[in-house]
């Protein structure tokens, strides 16, 4: 069995926080929207709060949950979201980070129910494929938690039907890589709609850069 892929609790609270900074910044949520994880090399996972913004959170903040989301510290609620990310984490151990947005155009196909194309050999390489739109379950179900999870067997992002983005990564950061990667990829493939349509891959090119990303999953994500 994969041993889970976490990291010293002290890196995990940092790249959490420097993630939920970041994601605000880059213009990936507005208000108190999305949320992220971590997980810990001791089996639990740091998460966002609930409810608080992001400019004044501090690692204080930040709320530390077992895989069954009972708290271990911190003094806030954990974001209503947790299941999503505590689903991921159980479903895939290879998994180090997830992140939920509300990205612009990455959105606009959660709203459309369309997938977000892989018509760029490097987005493949990424994320591993066209990003999938998961069935429409209600924000903070159980059903929703499934359905994520489901999504993410072999890619490294999925659309939240009528809501918005989640990704994961071997890490924090690269969670939070792939959500800037998928965003950037669904602001030019809504472009190219515009221009007539997405012209795609070829099928080879296609398979052999799956290929990669599956080797790199494999065999790079988790620990040795």
């Amino acid at each position: 069995m994969t041993r889970p892929n976490g990291g010293p609790l002290d890196d995990v609270r940092a790249a959490v926080l420097a993630a939920a900074k970041t994601m605000y910044a880059r213009g990936l949520v507005e208000g108190t929207a999305g949320n992220v994880s971590g997980r810990v090399d001791d089996g639990t996972v740091v998460v966002t709060p609930s409810s608080l913004g992001y400019q004044e959170m501090t690692l204080d903040d930040l709320v530390i949950v077992d895989l069954d989301g009972t708290a271990v510290a911190g003094t806030r609620a954990a974001t209503s979201e947790k299941g999503v990310h505590l689903a991921t984490l159980t479903a895939y151990p290879e998994v180090g980070g997830v992140v939920h947005c509300h990205a612009r155009h990455a959105s606009m196909f959660a709203v459309a129910h369309q997938p977000i194309p892989a018509a760029i050999d490097e987005f493949v390489v990424y994320i591993g494929g066209d990003v999938p739109v998961g069935e429409y379950q209600p924000s903070g179900s159980d059903a929703l938690s499934a359905e994520v999870a489901r999504h993410l067997v072999d890619r490294s992002a999925m659309l939240m039907a009528n809501h918005g983005l989640v990704t994961i990564g071997k890490s924090v950061d690269a969670a939070l890589h792939s959500a800037l990667v998928v965003e950037h990829n669904a602001q030019i493939m809504w472009g190219a709609h515009q221009l007539g349509g997405v012209v795609e891959l070829p099928p080879k090119a296609l398979r052999n850069f799956t290929g990669v990303y599956r080797y790199v999953r494999e065999q790079t994500w988790s620990p040795e």
